[in-house]
Parts: structure tokens; C-alpha cells; sequence
């Protein structure tokens, strides 16, 4: 279970580099654009990713800076926003690492944003619907290159798994 999770956690890390690579390739004014997703325009996107990330490691490691709102907009321009995906992605790699079987079995409580009432489940199902979060939002972000007229950015799994970064994964 701990080599799934350590997987994603990679995964993650290498699926936002590509996106931030594609991204920077925007202008200012396309990376503000609002396309219509849900989140509006890339830096919208980007930003929730982000929020989301932090709202959750919070969670689950009772640490670190929480947003009180989804669409919280931590950093206006892509360079900040990069350097904070990349420690956030190293923050996330870490964590999953120094996890035990235990704690992936284990059960936490945390008090959500939306509603404000008090949930408890198991960590692991937690991680999934985590990392399951990023990839469905990063498939927003690809949506927005295209929108934009930019070439899609390949982020599959597999592709991965069969990259130097994920082979010991697949």
C-alpha cells in the first residue's frame, strides 16, 4: 500500500512539472483568461490545486498554512506559484514516505471547508480521493492549453511509470 502511495506522490510531482512547463509557455493574459472551467482561467486552476493540497496536508499532518477557501488565490503570477507547487510536491513526497502500515490503516478527523462539520475516516481512502483531486484537476489545466490553442501535455500514468522518475513504479 505504501509503494501505491509513494507512487502518486511521484506521479503528482511529475505531472505538475509538465503542466508548469506548459503553462509557462502563456502569456500573461492567457494564464488570467477565464475558459470556462471551473476554477476560470489557468492561474485559477493552478491556485485551487495548490489550496487543495495544503487544506488536505494539514489534515492529515495537523501542519502548514490552510486556506479557508477553495478558491483561495495564493500567488497572482506563475513563478511564486511554481516555487510553492514545488515545495508543497516535495512536502507531499516526503510525508507519504515516512508513513507506516499502520498509519495508512489508521483513521484521522478533520473539519471540512465547505460545511464546516467534523469527518473521520481512514487515511487511506483519504490519499486516494488526494491524489485522484490533483489529476482531475490537472486534466482541467491540460483542457485550458488546448482551449488556448497550445499542444496538449501528455500526463499519463503509464507514461510515468515507463518515464527514469517512475520506473522503480511501474
Amino acid at each position: 500500500m505504501k509503494q501505491h502511495f509513494m507512487m502518486f506522490a511521484a506521479y503528482n510531482q511529475w505531472a505538475n512539472s509538465r503542466i508548469y512547463d506548459a503553462a509557462a509557455d502563456l502569456d500573461e493574459e492567457e494564464f488570467h483568461r477565464n475558459v470556462g472551467v471551473f476554477f476560470g482561467s489557468m492561474m485559477g486552476t493552478l491556485n485551487h490545486v495548490l489550496t487543495a493540497d495544503r487544506i488536505w496536508m494539514r489534515r492529515f499532518t495537523g501542519e502548514g498554512d490552510a486556506p479557508a477557501g477553495l478558491d483561495t488565490i495564493l500567488h497572482r503570477a506563475l513563478p511564486g506559484l511554481r516555487l510553492a507547487r514545488e515545495a508543497e510536491d516535495r512536502r507531499i513526497i516526503d510525508w507519504v514516505g515516512a508513513l507506516s502500515d499502520k498509519a495508512l490503516s489508521g483513521r484521522f478527523s478533520y473539519m471540512t471547508v465547505s460545511d464546516m462539520r467534523t469527518v473521520s475516516q481512514r487515511l487511506a481512502p483519504a490519499l486516494d480521493h488526494f491524489f485522484n483531486h490533483q489529476t482531475h484537476h490537472r486534466g482541467q489545466a491540460h483542457a485550458i492549453l488546448t482551449i488556448l490553442g497550445r499542444p496538449s501535455v501528455p500526463l499519463d500514468l503509464t507514461l510515468f511509470q515507463r518515464s527514469e522518475e517512475g520506473r522503480a513504479y511501474g
